[in-house]
């Protein structure tokens, strides 16, 4: 990035609206909610610290820092989870160079690298509590959501666009929550621009041909297993939730609940059917 050279990140400068979404105003609005009532707002990504600055910039303005307490780049996750604070110190930064290892992390601010043993000890110390509660946002089992809630013990939510793949199940009248604590696609059809992959298939279930000209059976990939298994609720976007009230009880995965019950705001309709004779892969 630097360098300028390669063919991505010339590209992703000269054009950035070709290649970057920016953040809707209700996500923003509810980034500005959450640190309104108090919570400390964290930024971790694997990305430098200048490539960082080039994207949240023209996703979320020139005034992004505003939104965030701590910014960490260069976290190189999933190390970032499982590393000791000697194998992965934090270092601050200066111009975008990487300064000298940090023994301890005291205050809020912009650092790269670290790991999350050290950052949890800040938090202790901006919350004043022994056991601060973490929900981390992320969109990749193995980098982000896997790491966090095996190793850190975070609550986890899945932003898993696969969730737009298929229609959303629009709940029976009376069952879902009142308008006025309803998130952006509840109670819609929601219109869905990704597609099923015709070669792969769905992404939470396979189709097994039954036993002796048996009709096939329905079984939930290995990849819907760790969904359930890690992460504490999946959703399609952040927009999907940013409308909902901040105290908005979500219902949770769970091995005493229903393998669909953390979906938000509807499981993928190729669970729903004969959901009690689905077995495990």
């Amino acid at each position: 990035f630097l360098e300028d050279c390669g063919m991505y990140f010339p590209e992703v400068k000269n054009h950035p609206d070709k290649y970057l979404q920016r953040c809707p105003e209700s996500v923003k609005k509810w980034l500005k909610q959450l640190k309104s009532a108090g919570k400390i707002l964290l930024l971790i990504t694997s990305s430098h610290s200048d490539y960082c600055r080039l994207l949240c910039e023209h996703i979320l303005g020139n005034n992004f820092e505003e939104y965030f307490d701590i910014i960490i780049t260069n976290a190189l996750k999933p190390g970032f989870f499982s590393h000791t604070p000697n194998q992965r110190p934090f270092r601050t930064l200066e111009n975008d160079e990487e300064q000298e290892a940090l023994l301890s992390l005291d205050k809020p601010g912009w650092y790269s690298q670290g790991n999350a043993i050290q950052l949890c000890e800040l938090l202790k110390k901006m919350t004043g509590k022994l056991d601060p509660k973490v929900v981390y946002f992320g969109d990749s089992m193995h980098s982000d959501i896997f790491p966090a809630r095996h190793y850190s013990n975070w609550e986890t939510v899945f932003i898993l666009e696969e969730l737009l793949g298929d229609k959303v199940a629009v709940p029976e009248e009376g069952e879902s929550e009142p308008l006025e604590k309803k998130g952006k696609y509840e109670g819609d059809e929601l219109k869905a621009p990704y597609s099923v992959s015709k070669q792969w298939g769905s992404f939470f279930m396979d189709r097994l041909p039954g036993l002796e000209n048996a009709e096939e059976i329905l079984v939930r990939t290995w990849s819907c297993k760790c969904i359930s298994t890690y992460s504490t609720i999946a959703i399609p976007s952040l927009e999907a939730i940013a409308d909902l009230p901040l105290d908005y009880r979500f219902t949770r995965f769970s091995p005493n609940r229903s393998a669909t019950a953390g979906y938000y705001p509807s499981p993928p309709r190729v669970m729903l059917p004969s959901e009690e004779s689905v077995t495990m892969k």
